[in-house]
């Protein structure tokens, strides 16, 4: 009798728990917005980059030429000093411009005298980005957010009301998402994820949480941007086997990884060579087969 019931008792917690952990991963299923216009293209990250050339990430040069060619962007933006947003990746200007100091220690002006790895390009405002893209290509605008300042996330709303074009919104900060989901419900907005043990950037239990997608219940996320290289991550996938939430493989560095990731994501974010165009309607836009075999040379590594 004493196995018997210690047994149901376990059986019950494990189901308990399995549903808890359920209901803790479930992203936004009512009242999604419309995923059909970021289908049918490829994203080209940091812009169609090559940091060896005169095109470097999250330049004009790169993402003047990811437009040409026809593809979707996923840039990344901080606020500068006098609170405007710019576009840039690190949290530190070392490795792209060669001077100590963060983004936020500098005006937006002072920032655009920085060249990015030596070339004539500048950091650019979010401001004159749009006005280039003018609603060409879709966008995923990754907002970096370093700890609880959410400053940025009103910043760049008003400058993306004011867009014509298609966009959505993703970030590693849980909180960028609930601002969103509490101020903006009808931006599509995305959970970046990666595992961050594998990855060899797990520092405390939060990355914990953001592995296994454990915040989801909070944020609500329209879409998943995990790290390809750990797809088989249980909640990822039942978020879109299960929940119908749109995946998002990001980045994806050869042809080959890209067609064995095609049943396991929606959409893509790349870098290092030039995809092959898929040949699908399902978008509103689709890449342009302007590169010739010859000129599908590696780039940005």
């Amino acid at each position: 009798m004493i196995i018997w019931k210690t047994a149901m008792i376990v059986i019950i917690c494990c189901i308990s728990l399995f549903f808890i952990y359920m209901l803790m991963i479930m992203p936004r299923l009512l009242g999604r917005p419309k995923r059909k216009p970021y289908l049918g293209v490829y994203y080209a990250h940091r812009g169609l980059h090559d940091n060896r050339s005169s095109a470097p990430e999250n330049s004009m040069a790169a993402f003047r030429k990811a437009v040409e060619a026809g593809y979707g962007i996923e840039l990344d933006v901080q606020l500068s000093k006098d609170g405007i947003p710019v576009i840039f990746h690190d949290f530190t200007l070392e490795r792209m411009c060669g001077v100590p100091g963060k983004p936020g220690d500098f005006t937006c002006e002072e920032l655009q005298k920085l060249s990015l790895l030596k070339t004539e390009e500048k950091i650019p405002s979010l401001q004159e980005f749009l006005e280039m893209v003018d609603g060409r290509v879709p966008l995923i605008v990754e907002l970096k957010i370093e700890w609880t300042d959410l400053s940025l996330c009103p910043a760049v709303q008003k400058m993306l009301s004011g867009y014509r074009g298609t966009y959505c919104i993703e970030s590693f900060n849980p909180l960028a998402l609930l601002w969103y989901r509490r101020h903006h419900r009808e931006v599509m907005r995305g959970q970046l994820s990666t595992n961050f043990r594998h990855d060899g950037n797990y520092k405390n239990v939060f990355h914990f949480f953001l592995t296994h997608l454990l915040m989801n219940w909070a944020t609500s996320p329209d879409f998943i941007a995990y790290n390809c290289r750990f797809k088989e991550e249980p909640g990822r996938r039942i978020c879109r086997k299960l929940y119908g939430n749109l995946a998002v493989a990001w980045t994806v560095k050869n042809q080959k990884q890209l067609e064995s990731l095609e049943k396991d994501f929606d959409l893509f974010i790349f870098d290092s060579f030039i995809p092959e165009v898929p040949e699908t309607n399902d978008g509103e836009f689709s890449s342009k087969k302007i590169f010739s075999d010859e000129k599908k040379e590696k780039i940005g590594a």
